[in-house]
């Protein structure tokens, strides 16, 4: 091979080494480029793994930290719970009552020394044992007492409590006299807690209560038993003393008779006044005040209180008067007895307090919904009125104005409590509006219903009276008189009465309207002054008292007895025209054809209201039987046929309420025949009862004239003679009724 060959194949081999160098630089250029780059990268990690480890590192410190925070609140926590623990066991260790905890099968897991103390130390009782092993227990050792039951019935009863739903408390009473109250509750997780609470002493304190009650209500009926003896035998001879003196004060009397007699009324009056309050403050102390349903005629009833008090101004003079709305009903329904009551105390305190003027009952009311009607009544007085402040204080038990040592008026101090617990009860409101020596206004408001047939009260005037002349200067019941003949319709003239004459009254249209006080002299003197002049149209005399003698010349003249309802003056009215204005009007109860006798039959054993009773009604026109007792009266029913029975309730042999019994079953298909009780019973619950035993109506002893009128009026049947005339136009005995002209 020749030397350039060798030359060119050296450098071709060369110039591939040289090629292969600068591969090799390039991959290694490229493998340190990589090495560099996967080098940064770990240097990145290293650098990332070092903060990671650093934070790992932080934490863990934090961690550890935390861990021994951890340890040391839990050791705090383990410490406080064994102390709370040690002191909730030494809580309970302390009580007396016993605490027990059983699990999900019933078997104990703790219980204090109390709840172990009645098992005397047994070790067999302590955590571990069930609750039906420690029944079992209790009947064996005879810890208890199971009152009645067999050891297995009570055992059964009380694992029967254990498993049901509701674990209902249970009083348990051991061999010593002690009384437990198991009271169990479960928990969420099953477990039950169970208390034994020491009931002993409240046991022993019920049984005294118990036996203070027992010993507080046999005297509560021994009180009441004694406040219903004391009231009948207190109301019986009280009975005699009121009605002998009613009677005796129609007799001719001198001056000095009539004042003793005048002092027997108010006495007796003044006694029965306190025996009611009595009565009433026990039945408010006791709660039973009652309320029962009635109709009633409002306006009749205020006058029968009214009336119970004539006698006692007749002397002072002071007017009694009545200002009923006339557009106002006068029937509603209600407890016509405590309405009385509640009417009673208030005209009575304002009589009591009233030495000259008047006192007057206002009634207006409002309708309301459903028939009802908001009915305000007021007693108005010219008396010594209330002092400033004292208002509320008279509305308490035992108070008066005055004050206790230096007494002027006489009372118990009850009336006015009694009637706010009255007013209050039928749902209304009492008030007292007063100055000092200028009268007083006592008010109370109550709503009552109306029957649908009374809520438009009829008040027709005859077609003749227009025009009413008022002679009156000043009289303030005329004045109201007057007042209400304006309302329905009439002209009201005032004049005196010596102006009459010359007004030339006419006797077609004219009437004349007098009160007894006018001055001068009477209402008499001014009638036959008037007389005189010639004019003879009908006059109305009002008075008060003993009703006025008439003469024939006096003319046609109707006596109206002060104060007067709308119905004694509409049937006045009515009278006046039946007669022409100018004759006599005719008798009370005027029934054409009559053939015998109103039939009346009472049975009393006492002698002495017998003969109360008999005096009592001797001047009408009835057939009066008297019977001594339950059996006489049932044979006096079945043979005198009376129209109307007044029976005693408590007579011997056979009482009131037998006899009546009696009757309404011998009475059936013949007719109902009206039976009133007259008694001395006068507590709670009387009145209801003896009606109950199928009589109608009820009066208690002392009895007033009045309402034994009122109910032989109401009985008066077809077909009799009239029973009693007018009582407000009685003249001289020579002369009849309503002597009038032509």
């Amino acid at each position: 091979m020749s030397l350039a060959e060798e030359l060119a194949q050296e450098r071709r081999a060369r110039l591939a080494a040289e090629r292969l160098l600068e591969l090799k630089q390039a991959e290694l250029s490229a493998a340190n480029e990589k090495l560099a780059r996967h080098a940064w990268s770990l240097s990145e990690q290293i650098i990332e793994q070092r903060e990671e480890v650093a934070v790992v590192r932080t934490r863990a410190e934090e961690l550890q930290g935390e861990n021994r925070r951890v340890r040391h609140d839990l050791e705090r926590a383990s410490a406080a719970a064994e102390v709370a623990e040690r002191r909730l066991w030494d809580s309970l260790e302390t009580i007396r009552d016993g605490f027990a905890v059983f699990d999900r099968n019933d078997a104990m897991v703790a219980a204090n020394s109390s709840y172990l103390s009645i098992f005397d130390g047994m070790e067999c009782v302590a955590p571990g044992i069930r609750y039906p092993e420690i029944v079992q227990i209790l009947v064996e050792e005879g810890i208890v007492d199971t009152e009645g039951m067999s050891p297995g019935e009570w055992v059964c009863s009380m694992l029967e409590r254990w498993r049901s739903e509701t674990l209902e408390p249970r009083v348990m009473k051991l061999w010593n006299g002690q009384f437990i109250r198991l009271v169990d509750r479960r928990s969420a997780n099953g477990d039950t807690v169970s208390l034994g609470l020491n009931i002993t002493e409240s046991v022993l304190r019920e049984e005294e209560l118990r036996e203070a009650r027992l010993k507080a209500e046999a005297a509560n009926r021994a009180k009441s038993s004694f406040l219903a003896r004391m009231s009948h035998e207190l109301r019986t001879p009280m009975n005699g003393i009121l009605g002998m003196a009613d009677l005796l004060a129609e007799t001719d009397l001198s001056e000095e008779q009539r004042l003793f007699l005048d002092t027997i009324r108010s006495s007796s009056e003044a006694l029965l006044v306190l025996i009611n309050d009595v009565l009433d403050f026990s039945k408010m102390e006791a709660g039973k005040f009652s309320l029962r349903t009635e109709r009633f005629d409002l306006e009749a009833c205020i006058h029968e209180v009214l009336a119970q008090f004539q006698s006692a101004v007749k002397d002072s003079g002071v007017e009694l008067i009545i200002d009923y709305d006339l557009f106002l009903p006068t029937v509603f329904e209600g407890d016509a007895g405590r309405i009385r009551q509640i009417l009673t105390n208030l005209v009575g305190n304002a009589v009591k307090f009233t030495s000259a003027g008047h006192v007057m009952v206002r009634v207006v009311g409002l309708p309301q919904e459903a028939g009802r009607y908001r009915l305000h009544v007021t007693v108005e007085d010219t008396g010594i009125g209330v002092p400033e402040g004292m208002a509320e204080h008279i509305f308490g038990e035992f108070n008066q104005v005055e004050d206790e040592t230096d007494r002027k008026y006489e009372g118990t101090g009850l009336g006015l409590a009694i009637t706010r617990q009255l007013v209050e009860l039928m749902g209304g409101e009492v008030w007292v509006e007063s100055e000092e020596g200028a009268g007083a206004c006592f008010g109370f408001h109550v709503s009552l219903p109306a029957p649908e047939e009374e809520r438009s009260p009829a008040m027709a005037l005859p077609g003749w009276a227009r025009r009413v002349i008022v002679v009156s200067s000043p009289a303030l019941s005329a004045d109201v008189l007057a007042r209400q003949m304006s309302a329905m319709g009439m002209e009201v003239v005032s004049m005196k009465a010596e102006e009459v004459g010359p007004a030339r009254a006419s006797a077609q249209s004219d009437i004349i309207l007098i009160d007894q006080n006018t001055p001068p002299g009477s209402g008499l003197a001014a009638l036959r002054a008037i007389r005189e002049t010639g004019v003879d149209c009908h006059v109305f005399l009002l008075y008060s008292g003993p009703p006025p003698k008439l003469r024939e010349e006096d003319g046609p003249v109707t006596a109206l007895k002060k104060p007067t309802s709308r119905r004694a003056l509409l049937a006045a009215l009515s009278r006046a025209e039946a007669s022409g204005r100018a004759g006599a009007a005719g008798p009370e109860d005027g029934r054409a054809g009559a053939r015998r006798r109103m039939r009346v039959l009472a049975a009393e054993d006492n002698q002495t209201n017998r003969l109360v009773f008999s005096k009592l009604l001797d001047k009408l026109n009835i057939d009066l039987e008297l019977a001594e007792n339950g059996h006489e009266a049932v044979e006096k029913w079945r043979s005198f046929r009376p129209d109307i029975v007044f029976m005693d309730i408590s007579m011997p042999g056979m009482d009131g309420k037998e006899a009546t019994r009696l009757i309404r079953e011998a009475e059936v298909g013949r007719g109902h025949t009206p039976i009133v009780a007259m008694t001395a019973h006068a507590m709670a619950g009387d009145e209801e009862e003896t009606l109950a035993a199928g009589l109608d109506h009820y009066l208690t002893k002392p009895l007033r004239r009045e309402a034994i009128l009122a109910l032989i009026r109401d009985a008066v049947p077809d077909g009799v003679e009239p029973v009693v005339a007018d009582a407000g136009q009685q003249r001289e005995p020579e002369q009849p009724l309503n002597v009038g002209q032509g």
